[in-house]
């Protein structure tokens, strides 16, 4: 299990992911008053992101996808 959560993407993928969290907090802002339960998903997602970008880990590339980034 240790070596699933190992770091496995760099400080431009980490860059990447910590900006895709901000736009998905600022999505979950406008999009809470409009539906709640929409809101909430994509703050939960927010701090998923948010995880994966300070830990630099990612969950894709744990799994064995490659990716550009």
């Amino acid at each position: 299990m240790k070596r699933f959560f190992s770091r496995n993407i760099d400080r431009k993928g980490r860059v990447v992911r910590g900006a895709i969290s901000v736009g998905l907090f600022i999505g979950a802002w406008f999009v809470f008053g409009v539906s709640s339960v929409l809101g909430i998903v994509l703050a939960v997602s927010a701090v998923f992101t948010l995880f994966e970008a300070l830990r630099g880990w990612c969950v894709v590339r744990a799994c064995g996808v490659k990716t550009k980034l």
